[in-house]
This record gives structure tokens, C-alpha cells and sequence, in this order.
């Protein structure tokens, strides 16, 4: 029993409709699902990811118009990673960035890969992480309608950065509990901050892999636009979720249970210092309750909110993704 990388991270947006025209017109992700929280019918839940809404390359968005910006702070997902083919890709980006006036660092090495961060409009933090060399778990596919050429396209999540004020609690969930396995480390970009230590989990690299960075110069985060609400990890099926559950139950972690989100199957917990993550089963898919040629062109909803439809409908500002083609 073994995870196998990194699922999906889910974050959060002020404005669905300037969120969709970024991820899709900039990044070049395909929109592959408009639905809602489940939990929250009233605001949207935005999937993006390859051509195919694979499972290790969704970006999600709860549209939260309401909240207030997210604070830099420990006890967060601090960064996100976005997959690119190699060197020559990130280089591309680097130019197709400044274009698009995307605030962007320079090209750095992080741990002994070529990186280039970058925020979207609302502050959220991305770094975009070479493939080249990569011999760990398989990107996703291209989407062939996106505005970005095949040979540079986002190819998938990488590493998940976590900001902690204390490191080692955090790590002994992720080894002990979780099968992760220490890698290495690498200095951090700020000045008098612990090294970075590097985990991997399944066939490594880049795409299962989370980063623990130790802060002791910051307070705790406040969650809003620009921050992460969630990481979750990939586990095979039903039957290897429901014997997580049994592991985490009987080592006392408190826990959601198996949660049935449709398009996934899920468990979710909270790790010491805070942070919010799910185990999430890699089917039955987004292919569920759309043709492939169509994810994302109008609302979907789960069988059981259906019944809801033009009340939920009712409570969400439009937003036309019927025709995404560049």
C-alpha cells in the first residue's frame, strides 16, 4: 500500500470568470470540469488539467468572491509546481510570461532542477519545474487545443511546497504514516531559513514530491484568494482508500472517513502543523457525466445535486466555457 503521487491541489479564486481566462488563455490548461463545491453549492469548483483531466494534473479553484486575501505564513501550502517537458520549455515560459506582464523570478535550481516561480493575479505561487532528466512517475498528455505549443504545455503538478514553523511533525506523518521517504535537501531562497528537505513518495520525481520548508520568520497563514485550500495524493481504488482509512484510525488521526466526490473517491485529515490533505482514488473520472470532447463546457453536477439544478444555478455568476477554442 503505497502513494502513488501527487492527485490534485485545490485553491482558491475571488473571481471564477478572470481565473478561467488565466489558467486557460495563459497557462493553456484545459478547463475539464465546471461544477460545484459539494460542500458549498453556492460557489463554483473549477478542475483544470491535461487534455484528459488525468489524475496527477488538476489544479482546482473554489470561487470564494467574498474572501479576503490569503497572508504568507506557516502551516500552509505555500507553492504549487507545474510540470514542463524540459529546460527549453521553461525558457519559452519565461518569455510567454513577461508577455502576459505575469509577475516572474528568474530561472533557479531547485533541487537540481531548473525552476522558474511565477503568481497569477491574485498572488497565488506557482513554480514551474523542468522534466528534463525526470526518470520518476509519467506527466500528463498535452491538450491539443491549448494556446501553448505541445513541445512546451504544462504537463502536470510537481512538487507540493509545505511552510512550516516546525518541520518534524509534519515529517513524521509523511514518513511514518504515509510511506514517504526522505530524498535529500537544498538551501532556501531566504536568508537564515532552514534547508528545504525533499520527500518522495511511489516512483518519485517530480511529480511525487513534497518540499518542507522551515520558517521562523512568519506567522500562521490566513487563508483566502491566492492561497491553497488542499493537497491531495493518489491511491489506486476503493479498496486501498477504505485500508488507509483503517491506518489512519487506528494510529487515533482524526479523519473525514470515505467521502464520495463523484468523479474521485477521497479521504481527508489534517497533519500536525495544520495543513489540510486528502487521499484521493484515481477513477472513476471526469469521463463520468461528459463526453471527452466536451469537459467543461457547462455545469456538471453529481446525480445526487442534480435534483438542485436551477436553484444552484440560480446563486452562480455565468461563466461561458462552452467555447474554448484558441
Amino acid at each position: 500500500m503505497y502513494l502513488k503521487g501527487i492527485h490534485h491541489a485545490s485553491a482558491i479564486t475571488a473571481n471564477g470568470l478572470a481565473n478561467f481566462d488565466f489558467y486557460t488563455k495563459v497557462l493553456g490548461l484545459r478547463l475539464v470540469k465546471k461544477t460545484v463545491n459539494q460542500d458549498d453549492t453556492s460557489m463554483y469548483h473549477l478542475f483544470y488539467g491535461d487534455g484528459k483531466g488525468n489524475p496527477g494534473t488538476k489544479l482546482t479553484f473554489f470561487e470564494m468572491p467574498m474572501a479576503t486575501k490569503s497572508s504568507e505564513g506557516v502551516g500552509s501550502v505555500s507553492a504549487l509546481s507545474l510540470r514542463v517537458k524540459d529546460d527549453h520549455a521553461l525558457k519559452y515560459w519565461q518569455s510567454r510570461l513577461a508577455q502576459f506582464n505575469v509577475e516572474h523570478d528568474q530561472i533557479i535550481v531547485r533541487a537540481g532542477r531548473n525552476t522558474l516561480a511565477f503568481r497569477d493575479g491574485e498572488g497565488q505561487r506557482f513554480i514551474l519545474v523542468s522534466d528534463e532528466g525526470n526518470s520518476g512517475i509519467a506527466a500528463g498528455e498535452p491538450w491539443v487545443n491549448s494556446p501553448v505549443p505541445s513541445e512546451s504545455a504544462i504537463l502536470g503538478l510537481g512538487p507540493v511546497h509545505l511552510t512550516v514553523q516546525n518541520h518534524e511533525p509534519t515529517a513524521l506523518v509523511l514518513t511514518g504514516l504515509l510511506g514517504f521517504r526522505e530524498k535529500g535537501k537544498y538551501a532556501s531562497t531566504i536568508k537564515d531559513q532552514p534547508d528545504i528537505i525533499v520527500y518522495e513518495t511511489g516512483e518519485g520525481g517530480t511529480g511525487a514530491e513534497v518540499h518542507i520548508e522551515e520558517r521562523h520568520d512568519l506567522t500562521r497563514e490566513v487563508a483566502g484568494y491566492g492561497g491553497v485550500h488542499h493537497v491531495a495524493f493518489r491511491v489506486e481504488n476503493d479498496e486501498e482508500l477504505r485500508d488507509w482509512i483503517e491506518q489512519l484510525n487506528r494510529v487515533r488521526m482524526p479523519n473525514s472517513g470515505f467521502v464520495d466526490r463523484f468523479y474521485f473517491h477521497s479521504l481527508y485529515f489534517r497533519e500536525p502543523n495544520g495543513i489540510l490533505l486528502e487521499l484521493a482514488t484515481d477513477g472513476p473520472g471526469f469521463e463520468t457525466d461528459e463526453d471527452l470532447e466536451h469537459l467543461g463546457e457547462t455545469l456538471a453536477l453529481p446525480a445526487f445535486l442534480e435534483p438542485h439544478r436551477l436553484q444552484i444555478e440560480s446563486v452562480l455568476r455565468p461563466i461561458n466555457t462552452r467555447h474554448m477554442q484558441y
